[in-house]
């Protein structure tokens, strides 16, 4: 009998868990605190495997509509991130960004890319209490940089290889990401 009572209980947690899952005000929230539990420090491509940036050619949009040029980071240490509001994995990844944001953003290139209006996007970097900005793309990105899957991010190192390529999210604020920038930092 108290097999029987437990086997139930799984069940109804089970469909419990689906038709949670299958609201649509619940589900982003889930998806969220789920892409939080299994974001991890992202993997470096090694040396040998890396592609470089072929240009620097990009012209965005920042929030209150001046073109900047990416060639502007051309140098330094740069981390793009294609994002959108409406995205779960991208949301769960914000935190660790903007904690990174917070120490490393007068030495590190952040471009936050996100295909949505400035509105929008502004509205939830403000609601949320984020400090970086977003852009928009007004010309082609550079290859191979491409934000077909999202979030996508890259970093790039001073002389325009690209030491992480991560689709998904990831956990930007690790102690071993954190070790990575430093080290391309120092680099010259």
């Amino acid at each position: 009998m108290k097999k029987l009572f437990s086997n139930q209980w799984a069940n109804i947690i089970f469909i419990v868990i689906i038709l949670v899952m299958l609201i649509p005000q619940t589900r982003k929230p889930i998806a969220i605190v789920f892409n939080k539990l299994i974001a991890f420090s992202p993997s470096v491509t090694a040396e040998e495997e890396r592609e470089m940036l072929e240009s620097y050619d990009w012209t965005l949009e920042t929030k209150d509509g001046k073109k900047v040029n990416f060639s502007e980071a051309k140098g330094e240490v740069i981390i793009v991130n294609y994002w959108a509001t409406w995205c779960p994995p991208c949301i769960a990844e914000m935190p660790s960004f903007q904690e990174l944001y917070s120490d490393y953003g007068d030495r590190v290139k952040f471009y936050f890319i996100s295909g949505e209006d400035h509105e929008t996007t502004n509205n939830f970097l403000k609601r949320k209490g984020y400090r970086f900005n977003s852009y928009r793309m007004l010309s082609a990105d550079p290859k191979p940089l491409n934000g077909y899957t999202l979030p996508t991010t890259f970093v790039i190192d001073k002389k325009g290889a690209i030491v992480i390529n991560k689709v998904g999210a990831a956990d930007w604020n690790s102690q071993n990401f954190r070790n990575t920038l430093e080290q391309l930092l120092a680099k010259e």
